[in-house]
């Protein structure tokens, strides 16, 4: 019995031996890894280390232990891998979003200021191109957020309605918002903004607002016309109600307006993933829509239809301007174009060119030059692709998707590129060198029916417009100007 116990505390000597082995391991790795760290002095950095994965534990760096992720363990207080990443996340949020208040900015670029650029545009070492976006990276880069108040005519019923979708026009001027509704489907309308003449944004919801139980997929601006006219809508069918492609006047959302409301028509088209406008005069007042394994090109006036079979869901469109040339972004990754001017081939051999991402494409953009484009997809990739040699030729890294159909917001006279990650972080980075100058944090905490809707512009509100970002989140507003000293101004007013 006493060898038995002598043996016994022989083991229990070698394992404290290998756990305190493994213990001065952990403490080397921690200081290796945490000796370049900017605040040596902190004491958070001897705990920020990764520790060793164990199945079925998860280690608390903060109380520097193993807890149990077992089922019957912990009862009062469950612990599961996503609860855990969602708090890790939420506590990063929070700290990005403190540092974002804060009163100094992290500049883009190192050494870049306002200052220091146009010196060297006075003496002659900066061209006024580059000049002019390295300005906007500075301005970017300290922009705050400021809250648009939505005030009702009702004061007993607030706005709780979350904002699905926000689509700008072309001019910056009006903004058509989708909103979901508490007790199902949701409710569309435009609001008109304005810049004052001291600097604050005035923006006014229309008097007339829709309601429909169907959800809509895609929206884009339509001009019939003229500029920006018409709205085009993709509803999605439900239960004995079909889907349908809807083309409504914007003057059809004032009452205001005195004129006649103009052309309102509806397109039997069923779950319609995409849609896009054609502005080029050779397919004038054409759209087209992206469905399950189909491309319809419609012309609006006689209703007339060109159909192609694709082997995959089209979830992105976007037309070229210079010629009637329709690219398009496929679940299955591939990019392609369609030309409507070769309408009568067969085989596929329809398609001008085509490229593939590694998975779905849930964007396409198509730069002024239309030799290059922008693509999105659900593994976080932004890519972009030279058309004329089929390449890419720059990725923009940071971006995070999974699965959200996400799109992208290019700037090209400011010369940046803007997208809204599945992770609720706004990012923006610089057109030209893939650089990313700024990560801006949800005001809200992150979620599926949080990631926000952006509109970013050099001119928000018209040619008297102020330049800036706005976001919307849930059901809030925000505003980012480029004026560091912006004053709120008026709030939001929406009259029943």
């Amino acid at each position: 019995m006493k060898r038995g116990n002598w043996r016994a505390r022989g083991r229990d000597r070698r394992w404290r031996r290998h756990r305190s082995g493994w213990q001065r391991d952990i403490s080397e790795n921690t200081t290796q890894d945490h000796g370049s760290a900017p605040d040596p002095g902190s004491s958070s950095s001897r705990t920020s280390a990764p520790a060793p994965e164990l199945p079925g534990f998860y280690f608390d760096p903060e109380k520097n232990r193993y807890f149990r992720l077992l089922p019957g363990h912990n009862n009062c207080n469950p612990l599961t891998k996503e609860m855990l990443q969602a708090k890790e996340q939420e506590r990063k949020r929070s700290a990005l979003l403190a540092e974002d208040e804060g009163p100094k900015k992290k500049a883009p670029r190192s050494g870049l200021n306002s200052t220091l650029l146009l010196h060297k545009r006075h003496l002659g070492l900066l061209p006024l191109s580059s000049y002019c976006r390295l300005i906007h990276e500075v301005k970017v880069s300290g922009m705050r957020r400021h809250k648009l108040e939505v005030q009702s005519s009702d004061s007993s019923s607030p706005n709780t309605d979350n904002f699905r979708l926000i689509v700008a026009d072309s001019a910056c001027e009006r903004v058509f918002t989708v909103n979901d509704v508490s007790h199902g489907g949701c409710k569309y309308g435009i609001m008109n903004f304005r810049g004052g003449r001291k600097g604050a944004l005035s923006v006014e919801m229309c008097d007339n607002l829709y309601f429909t139980n169907r959800k809509v997929n895609s929206i884009c601006w339509a001009s019939v016309t003229h500029s920006d006219s018409h709205v085009l809508l993709c509803l999605v069918g439900i239960s004995q109600t079909p889907g349908c492609v809807s083309l409504l006047p914007a003057s059809l959302f004032s009452n205001s307006n005195p004129d006649q409301p103009g052309m309102l028509c509806s397109f039997k088209i069923s779950t319609a993933w995409s849609c896009a406008w054609c502005l080029n005069p050779q397919a004038d007042k054409t759209f087209s829509t992206g469905l399950s394994r189909h491309v319809i090109v419609t012309d609006a006036v006689t209703g007339r239809r060109q159909t192609y079979g694709i082997g995959s869901d089209v979830l992105a469109q976007q037309f070229a301007l210079r010629a009637p040339v329709l690219f398009n972004g496929c679940r299955s990754g591939e990019i392609f174009s369609i030309d409507l001017r070769q309408r009568g081939r067969r085989d596929h051999s329809w398609k001008a060119c085509r490229f593939h991402q590694d998975s779905a494409v849930t964007s396409v953009r198509i730069l002024q030059d239309e030799n290059y484009l922008l693509a999105a997809d659900m593994l976080g990739k932004i890519k972009l692709w030279d058309i004329r040699v089929t390449r890419p030729v720059r990725q923009y890294e940071g971006h995070h998707n999974e699965y959200a159909y996400l799109p992208l917001h290019v700037s090209e006279p400011e010369g940046l590129l803007l997208a809204v990650g599945q992770d609720c972080y706004t990012r923006m980075w610089s057109l030209g060198d893939g650089h990313l100058l700024r990560t801006i944090p949800s005001p809200h905490p992150a979620g599926k029916d949080s990631i926000p809707n952006v509109v970013f512009s050099s001119q928000l509100g018209g040619q008297r417009g102020l330049p800036g970002l706005l976001m919307a989140v849930r059901h809030d507003l925000y505003y980012y100007p480029y004026n560091s000293n912006y004053q709120d101004g008026p709030v939001v007013k929406t009259y029943d």
